[in-house]
């Protein structure tokens, strides 16, 4: 049976999530809220459903499973708190958007809340529900991949000094870490769906020359090291359109380990796996002998479209409450996210402070189900 769902926030990520939402078998959409009236009433039309101007007012009237929350805010994130709170509050499950929050308390406190109150809290980390990255885990989970060395992630728009122009949005304007909150979400959580938990972070940041000259603020230029629990080494290269990648394209995600090294270029496009040589093609640095490699393997996904991971990852938080999954194995969780979050403030944290070695506050700790475990 569908779950009866409503979203909340009807900008161009409430279009997005509604859209799949009327697309997926184990959804039913059943109203669009928004304090915008003319928002709400214009997308609650588009697909035939009910209207409403106030979550309040939507929680009285409507018998709902999970509310969608896709409210932005400044830095992305500063209306996400109230709606999930309050949602949690009446007891349906809730689906945010990223990043959780701008603020770490209100993190915190939203994922604290829905493990209290023994509720789905699933956070909308789209990067990872992918083709290429189910092959990157598949490699892994084959031993193919084998004891994780590094792993080097770069995202960032394509971009230049011809082809910026300074925002006069609320939300960025005057925040200079906005790219760092709304953005810097993806790239942690996607290197820490492969390698696991940060305990360390060091972080240095910059903006160009003409962002300067305009007088923003944001620091649009990141280069974060980190280290991870499994002893792998992390380096993440971010940038809001300041410069243009090369190789690898806008996003790039390579996990290097002692059997073999995979690289997914542009998310959803392809990933190639390079296997470890074999000892008669091994390296041998004491005479300077490189060594070889087999040939790569390359799988391509068929996809180019990005906007093709917000339906996968809504259906996998669909599929996850339907099936009743233990609350601390749902994909991409609250925690997941808070995992993000805490490494978006110790890496502000460094940056604030020269750069400057930082530890990530520790997670709340899994606890375990008892109905699930023997």
């Amino acid at each position: 049976m569908a779950l009866n769902v409503a979203i909340v926030g009807a900008r161009g990520i409430g279009t997005t999530h509604a859209a799949a939402h009327m697309n997926d078998e184990l959804s039913n959409l059943v109203a669009i809220c928004d304090v915008r009236k003319d928002r709400a009433d214009a997308l609650a039309e588009k697909h035939g459903v009910k209207a409403y101007y106030s979550l309040a007012e939507l929680l009285a009237n409507e018998e709902l499973d999970v509310i969608d929350v896709c409210t932005g805010g400044n830095e992305n994130g500063s209306w996400h708190f109230e709606p999930t709170m309050e949602a949690l509050a009446a007891g349906k499950h809730v689906l945010v958007e990223k990043p959780i929050s701008n603020d770490l308390a209100e993190a915190r406190t939203m994922v604290a809340e829905a493990a209290a109150r023994d509720l789905y809290l699933g956070c909308n980390l789209n990067h990872y529900f992918t083709a290429p990255a189910d092959k990157a885990m598949e490699y892994m989970n084959d031993g193919k991949i084998g004891e994780i060395g590094y792993c080097l992630h770069r995202m960032g728009f394509p971009g230049g000094i011809a082809t910026y122009a300074p925002s006069d949005a609320p939300r960025s304007k005057e925040f200079p870490y906005f790219h760092v909150k709304a953005f810097l979400h993806h790239p942690f959580s996607v290197m820490r769906h492969f390698c696991g938990d940060v305990t360390h972070i060091q972080a240095f940041m910059e903006r160009p020359s003409f962002r300067r000259g305009a007088n923003d603020l944001m620091v649009s230029v990141n280069g974060i090291h980190m280290t991870f629990a499994n002893g792998a080494i992390g380096y993440l290269s971010s940038q809001r359109g300041d410069y243009t990648f090369g190789l690898g394209g806008w996003w790039s995600v390579e996990v290097g380990g002692t059997t073999g090294t995979f690289c997914i270029e542009n998310c959803v496009e392809k990933i190639t796996y390079w296997p470890a040589p074999d000892p008669k093609n091994a390296a041998q640095p004491e005479n300077l002998k490189l060594g070889q490699s087999p040939p790569p393997v390359v799988t391509e996904s068929g996809v180019t479209e990005f906007n093709t991971t917000f339906p996968n990852r809504i259906h996998a938080f669909l599929e996850d409450v339907t099936n009743g999954v233990p609350k601390e194995q749902i994909r991409a969780s609250g925690r997941d996210a808070l995992a993000a979050l805490e490494y978006t403030f110790a890496a502000i944290e460094s940056y604030e402070e020269g750069g400057v070695l930082v530890r990530p506050e520790p997670l709340p700790l899994l606890k375990g189900d008892p109905l699930t475990q023997d």
